[in-house]
């Protein structure tokens, strides 16, 4: 039987049908409000509005569950690597061996890019924030594979457009790091995996190899599984509503990379180390600061603890809490930054304010402790988010595709001057 929620207006009675979702999730579908009423809803920040119906992630921030294609973020993390779930999440069924194999192949065929690249990175200064420059050459690749400017390709085309972005972006963000640091980029080998080619383009020199450490390894794969897809966030929804527009996946998956740098979205775990630096360069006093956070007249708030859509506490902290230790203790590294955030943490689920208000420490809190760990800049965290954001984007962009979803138009509420008159200049105050 259907159900209809009610709505009285003008003293007329509207009917519009309830949607559910597979983990019962309900919705009301107002999608004929304005042409049976002449109505819309007014909603900040679309908070309580659904712009689609996905089969991509769900969450539920209430009991702190997230999963991908019906498949436990716990769970991927323990058993998968970051390929796989990323071809889990574009392709919607985790990958057969010769799936995955072929798909692992194919991208890495396209980690190489053009020569020409070096001369658009020649022309950045070198303190250009690397989001910029990463936003920069995802878009250039319409210039460099103008085929995926086409709305109407086949699959087959799109799925290469698919790989190449996969392959190129880790390619793209190592160069952004070895830019700002004026050395030479590395190119890619062909025997390493996606996470430790990476690092290898990250951190190898003329003068010495980067010694790939399996426990490093394993953490960054987790952090990249971890941030493949929240749901319709902020970026994802700009990807979405870009790519509504019939624009290429490049240029959809810019829009994303801009979206996700505003230090409200991907610059959080940015923000953690920015703080821990004022923390420090305060004299390290945690106390002081935990009673500051404590004082609802006082500006100051803890960045990496709590979290806007999880109520209880973010599942994929309690997944890489366990990879920030092993990473800390595996280096040996001797940081009072790194010292102060353990006594944050310690005291957040120690004391009763922070387990009251369930302020528990959340992804970016241990995803910036260990970025900063293993030597990764401050500036280039957001880049390291949109490098494990990349396959959720994908996934995005291709479920609207598939769905031939309208172009995205909000409409607005106006509050501008009416039948204003115009005046010439020479009579204008």
């Amino acid at each position: 039987m259907s159900t209809f929620a009610e709505l009285i207006l003008d003293g007329q009675s509207y009917e519009f049908p309830v949607v559910e979702g597979t983990q019962n999730e309900k919705g009301i579908d107002i999608s004929t409000l304005r042409s049976k009423t002449g109505y819309i809803t007014l909603d900040y920040g679309f908070k309580n509005t659904g712009s689609t119906q996905s089969a991509v992630t769900f969450l539920d921030g209430e009991k702190g569950i997230l999963k991908h294609r019906g498949y436990s973020i716990e769970e991927l993390c323990e058993k998968s690597t970051f390929l796989e779930v990323a071809n889990l999440l574009i392709y919607g069924n985790l990958p057969n061996k010769a799936h995955l194999a072929s798909f692992t192949e194919s991208i890495k065929g396209y980690q190489l890019v053009h020569e020409n690249y070096r001369k658009i990175l020649e022309g950045f200064p070198s303190h250009t924030h690397p989001m910029g420059i990463l936003s920069a050459l995802a878009t250039t690749l319409n210039a460099f594979h103008p085929e995926a400017l086409d709305p109407h390709r086949p699959n087959e085309q799109v799925d290469l457009s698919i790989q190449k972005l996969m392959g190129k972006l880790p390619t793209f963000t190592a160069w952004a790091y070895t830019h700002a640091k004026g050395i030479a980029h590395n190119y890619p080998k062909s025997g390493l995996g996606y996470v430790e080619n990476f690092l290898h383009m990250m951190f190898s020199t003329k003068l010495k190899e980067y010694e790939i450490d399996p426990v490093i390894v394993r953490a960054l794969e987790k952090l990249l599984i971890l941030h493949a897809d929240h749901e319709q966030n902020c970026s994802a929804s700009t990807v979405r509503i870009v790519g509504s527009s019939n624009a290429s996946i490049y240029a959809s998956v810019a829009a994303g990379i801009n979206a996700l740098w505003g230090p409200l979205h991907g610059g959080a775990n940015q923000g953690v180390i920015q703080m821990l630096d004022e923390i420090q360069a305060d004299g390290g006093n945690v106390e002081k600061y935990i009673n500051k956070a404590k004082d609802k007249d006082d500006p100051f708030r803890l960045m990496g603890f709590g979290h806007r859509v999880y109520k209880n506490f973010d599942p994929r902290a309690k997944i890489i809490k366990k990879d920030a230790d092993a990473v800390l203790a595996k280096l040996g590294v001797s940081d009072p930054i790194l010292d102060i955030a353990k006594k944050l943490e310690e005291t957040a689920l120690q004391d009763s304010y922070f387990i009251e208000r369930k302020l528990f420490p959340n992804v970016d809190f241990y995803s910036g402790i260990i970025l900063k760990a293993i030597g990764i800049p401050t500036l280039m965290f957001p880049v390291m988010f949109a490098m494990g954001r990349l396959p959720g984007w994908i996934a995005q962009w291709k479920e609207m595709r598939e769905n031939k979803e309208p172009i995205g138009r909000p409409r607005q509420i106006y509050t501008g001057n009416t039948d204003l008159e115009y005046k010439p200049i020479e009579m204008r105050s």
